[in-house]
C-alpha cells in the first residue's frame, strides 16, 4: 500500500483537518520523537532510513498476547488480530475456517453488512479480515482521537467478538466459494499448485486448500461456523498488535477491550509435523499453449535457526526477481519463461520451498531438467562471493521498507508473536544476514534441500518434446493465462 495516498485517503473520509482536531501530547515516555502531523503540508511521503522499534510485550486479564509499538507521528492506529485459525485447522470440514472469517462483519446484533460497513466509513475506520493456512487476521485502523476511536474500536469487537452469521449471508458467500471453485478449472497454475500441497503434505492439515473442498462447502451451516468461532477466536489463540498514536494505558486499555469481547478459551493445540513426502511426478492434462511446473519440497517452520542463510540463499538463487540464478538463466539466456520464481514459505511447522515456472509446452521437459539441474549445482556449491555480497546490499537497502507504515509493523508483530520470535527479531535477523559467508548459507542449502527428494506438479498439455534452443537464440514468451503468485 503507499502509504501517503492511504493514510491522506482516510483523513479526507474523516472529514477532518489535522490542524484544527488534534493537540500536540506530551512526549512519549519511551523516547521515541514527537513530532506530530499537523497539516497535510507537512506530510513527508520520504520513508526513514530505518525505523527504531520499540516493542512492548504484556498478555491481558483473558490470556490474549499483546505487542505494541508507539508511533505519534500520525494520528491514527493499526490494530491486528492474528488467529491460529487458518485452514489448517479445519480438521474434517475443509472450508470451515475461511467460511468463519468471511462473515465475521456480515451480521451483528442490529446491524448487518451494509449498516457494518457504513458505520465504519462514517467513523473513518477501515476493516479487514482474512484467513489463510496457518492463522486467520481481523484488522482495524481508525483515527486515535477518542471521539473515533472509541466508538470505532467498540464496533471492531462486536464484529470480531460477536458475529451473528446470518444464514442468508453464508448462502451468499458459499455460493462466491462454489463459483471460485468453477475458477480452478480456467486457471492451470492454480490446479497445479492444489495438486502439489496435496502431493507434498497428504492427510497433514496443509494439505487441503485454504478455500476448502468443493464437496464439502456447500454443506458447512452456522451451527459448524458458530463453534470454530468459539474455539478459535478466543484470547488464549489470538496475538493482539498495535501500533500508532497511542500511549501505553491506551493500548493496555484497547487491548483489554478486544480480549475481553472474545469467547473465553485458551490456545489450540499445536500443528503436529508433517512426515516426510515421497518423491513424485503428477501431470494435470491441461488445454493450453504454455505448462506450468511447480517442483517443492518441505522446507523449515518460522523460527528456524537456519532461516535467515536460507532466506539469503534463495534470494541469490530465485527469490530476488531480476538477477537470480534462475532468472539469468532460464529467462535471460533461454528465454524460456516470463518468470521464474523459488521460495521458501515456513510456517508453524515445515512449510514448503518451491520453484514455479511457465514455460512452452513442447519445451516443458527440457525446461525442467534445466531447473533441476540448477538446483543441484546451487545445492552442492552455494553462491559466488559476488553474488552473496550483492545479495547483502540489496536487502539492507529494501529492509527498511518492511515497516515502513504502520500497517506494515503490525503485520510484524503479527508475524512475530504468532511464531513466538524475540521481540529483537527484526535487528536480529539483518545481523545475522550480513554475517553469513557463502559457505555456511552453501551448507544451510545443502541441510534443507536435497534434488532426489523434489515433489514435480505439472499442468499443461501432453505434446511432443523439443531440445532447448541454445543460451541467446530464443526471447522470452509472452505470459499465457494467470500467473501463479
Amino acid at each position: 500500500m503507499n502509504t501517503r495516498s492511504g493514510f491522506i485517503a482516510l483523513l479526507l473520509a474523516a472529514g477532518i483537518a489535522l490542524s484544527a482536531c488534534q493537540t500536540p501530547s506530551a512526549a512519549p515516555e519511551n523516547g521515541l520523537a514527537a513530532t506530530r502531523l499537523e497539516s497535510l503540508q507537512g506530510f513527508d511521503a520520504t520513508a526513514p532510513a530505518r525505523r527504531d522499534l520499540q516493542i512492548q510485550r504484556w498478555h491481558t486479564a483473558e490470556g490474549a498476547q499483546v505487542l505494541f509499538v508507539e508511533a505519534p507521528e500520525l494520528p491514527m492506529f493499526d490494530l491486528r488480530l492474528t488467529f491460529a485459525a487458518g485452514s489448517s485447522r479445519d480438521a474434517s470440514t475443509p472450508g470451515l475456517a475461511l467460511l468463519t472469517n468471511s462473515m465475521l462483519n456480515e451480521g451483528i446484533a442490529g446491524r448487518d453488512a451494509t449498516a457494518i460497513a457504513a458505520a465504519f466509513e462514517e467513523l473513518g475506520a477501515q476493516f479487514g479480515n482474512g484467513a489463510y493456512r496457518d492463522m486467520a487476521l481481523a484488522s482495524l485502523r481508525s483515527l486515535s482521537a477518542p471521539d473515533k476511536r472509541e466508538p470505532a474500536l467498540a464496533l471492531f469487537a462486536e464484529v470480531v467478538g460477536r458475529p451473528s452469521f446470518p444464514p442468508e449471508a453464508l448462502e451468499r458467500i458459499k455460493n462466491q466459494v462454489m463459483t471460485g471453485f468453477e475458477l480452478w478449472k480456467q486457471n492451470p497454475g492454480k490446479l497445479a499448485s492444489v495438486e502439489l500441497y496435496r502431493q507434498l503434505y497428504g492427510e497433514h492439515p496443509y494439505g487441503h486448500p485454504t478455500e476448502g473442498a468443493p464437496n464439502v462447502v456447500p454443506g458447512i451451516d452456522t451451527t459448524q461456523l458458530r463453534a470454530f468461532h468459539r474455539q478459535a477466536y478466543t484470547p488464549g489463540n489470538v496475538v493482539i498488535a498495535l501500533v500508532g498514536d497511542l500511549r501505553r494505558a491506551e493500548a493496555e486499555a484497547i487491548a483489554a477491550k478486544v480480549s475481553a469481547a472474545l469467547p473465553p478459551g485458551p490456545a489450540l493445540a499445536p500443528l503436529p509435523p508433517p512426515g516426510a513426502p515421497i518423491s513424485s511426478s503428477k501431470h494435470i492434462e491441461y488445454p493450453s499453449q504454455q505448462t506450468h511446473l511447480l517442483l517443492a519440497q518441505l522446507g523449515i517452520p518460522r523460527g528456524h535457526p537456519d532461516y535467515p542463510a536460507l532466506y539469503l540463499g534463495n534470494r541469490i538463487l530465485g527469490g530476488g526477481g531480476f538477477g537470480t540464478r534462475l532468472m539469468e538463466e532460464v529467462r535471460e539466456k533461454r528465454g524460456l519463461t516470463y518468470g521464474i520464481y523459488s521460495g521458501f514459505s515456513p510456517m508453524s511447522v515445515a512449510g514448503p520451498f518451491m520453484v514455479s515456472v511457465q514455460t512452452r509446452a513442447e519445451l516443458a521437459d527440457g525446461t525442467l531438467a534445466l531447473v533441476r539441474q540448477l538446483l543441484g549445482e546451487f545445492i552442492a556449491e552455494g553462491p559466488t562471493e559476488l553474488e552473496l555480497e550483492r545479495a547483502k546490499r540489496e536487502l539492507a537497502g529494501s529492509f527498511p521498507l518492511s515497516t515502513a507504515s504502520n500497517a506494515d509493523i503490525a503485520a510484524q508483530l503479527g508475524s512475530i508473536g504468532f511464531y513466538g520470535l524475540p521481540l529483537t527479531h527484526l535487528e536480529d535477523f539483518m545481523r545475522d544476514i550480513q554475517a553469513l559467508s557463502v559457505e555456511q548459507v552453501r551448507e544451510a542449502m545443502a541441510r534443507h534441500l536435497v534434488l532426489e527428494q523434489f515433489v514435480t506438479v505439472s499442468a499443461g498439455p501432453s505434446v511432443p518434446q523439443q531440445p532447448l534452443p541454445a543460451p541467446g537464440s530464443m526471447p522470452p514468451p509472452a505470459p499465457a493465462g494467470v500467473r501463479v503468485h
